[in-house]
């Protein structure tokens, strides 16, 4: 909203200065800066609040399957997610075009799994009920967001040129078409058929990897920090033509201004850290962690960048797997041999490694490690090829 009142001053009286808000670095600073302070100043408040609800995480018996407890943290604040929505979505609203397709897009999809997760985190910590939200209402808003994000990047006029398109790192040409039957479909529009299912599928797995991902003080909260730096620079790249020509990826009009959401969804997180490092004291809660999966999974989306995920959120892709890993094998030693068998300690990843005896915060600070190296090779396969 500020954007448009300088914008609007700026073209009417000409005040010296207020010029630099056209530029999308400027104001994806002063949205780094702005959810930062409410992250920090709006976090201590929110805490509080929690705090005297009595809304904290609850260990239910068994959880911890006597190999690692995390008993010492019930009682703790959760639905912290909410520090993180509000200032995404504040510092968006005040400096991001929000007129803007994309941004708009990206807002709504988080948004959209913040509530989600909110609904999951009230009915297990207000309604006292444990299980939480039913899977099958969980997932009915995972594609209901996949199926409106897909809709969008294939069937609105602005994506016409590439709504199949996506980047693949180290081939020639660069892009891959989901459309591969098109010389079969007699000009029938049919491209959609197989793109909407991807994005759905994309979607889903991205918000549950993160939601899985988050089980240690401050693990979703970092790993997702440096996930972010690596999105704010893809977007601004595909979305300068200068520098999209020079790294030959496609250059997509518009999207730069994702940079303003990229830089308040990195702030947010290095903003939540500041109490969700360990020892934590607010967790993110569904609220959070399905809400940064959905703004990772659709502004990657967005920048035809999905088939670098698993590089760029290597860590969500390991956590995921190892949980898919333990319960197929587990299934199947059970089936063959009467008696279930374990890969890991313990799944999800992190759990096995605090079995073995690693404490969790040297874990956390390894997987940041790890997240920000794969950030890093996930960018240089622009130049690779």
């Amino acid at each position: 909203m500020l954007y448009y009142l300088i914008s609007y001053l700026e073209q009417v009286y000409q005040p010296p200065g207020f010029q630099v808000i056209q530029f999308i670095t400027v104001r994806s600073a002063l949205a780094a800066m702005t959810a930062l302070v409410i992250a920090l100043f709006a976090g201590r408040s929110i805490i509080g609040w929690l705090s005297r609800q009595q809304l904290g995480e609850q260990i239910r018996k068994g959880d911890d399957a006597g190999v690692v407890s995390h008993a010492h943290k019930a009682g703790t604040p959760t639905m912290g997610g909410i520090i993180i929505l509000l200032s995404i979505l504040g510092a968006t609203l005040l400096w991001g075009d929000i007129g803007e397709t994309y941004v708009w897009l990206a807002m709504l999809a988080t948004a959209w799994m913040g509530l989600v997760g909110f609904a999951d985190d009230y009915i297990k910590t207000v309604k006292k009920q444990k299980d939480g939200l039913q899977p099958r209402y969980k997932v009915a808003g995972q594609v209901g967001i996949g199926l409106v994000v897909g809709s969008v990047l294939y069937f609105h006029p602005s994506f016409s040129e590439f709504n199949t398109l996506t980047y693949v790192p180290f081939l020639k040409d660069r892009v891959v078409d989901y459309y591969f039957f098109e010389a079969w479909a007699n000009g029938i529009d049919l491209g959609w058929m197989v793109y909407l299912p991807v994005v759905v599928f994309i979607m889903t797995a991205v918000s549950n990897a993160v939601n899985l991902t988050d089980g240690l003080d401050g693990l979703t909260t970092g790993v997702t920090a440096f996930v972010s730096l690596g999105l704010v620079a893809l977007v601004y790249i595909s979305g300068n033509v200068n520098l999209a020509t020079f790294l030959d990826v496609m250059y997509l009009p518009g999207i730069g201004e994702l940079t303003v959401f990229g830089a308040a969804m990195v702030a947010a997180c290095f903003g939540f850290l500041w109490y969700n490092g360990y020892p934590a004291t607010v967790f993110m809660g569904d609220t959070g962690a399905l809400a940064l999966g959905a703004a990772v999974g659709a502004v990657t989306l967005m920048v035809r960048k999905e088939l670098l995920l698993p590089l760029l959120g290597i860590v969500y892709f390991a956590e995921a797997l190892s949980v898919i890993l333990q319960t197929s094998y587990f299934k199947y030693t059970r089936h063959r041999t009467g008696t279930g068998k374990r890969i890991f300690r313990m799944a999800p990843l992190h759990h096995h490694f605090e079995a073995r005896g690693t404490h969790e915060a040297k874990i956390v600070t390894r997987f940041w490690i790890v997240t920000a190296l794969t950030v890093i090779a996930a960018l240089l396969t622009l130049r690779i090829r």
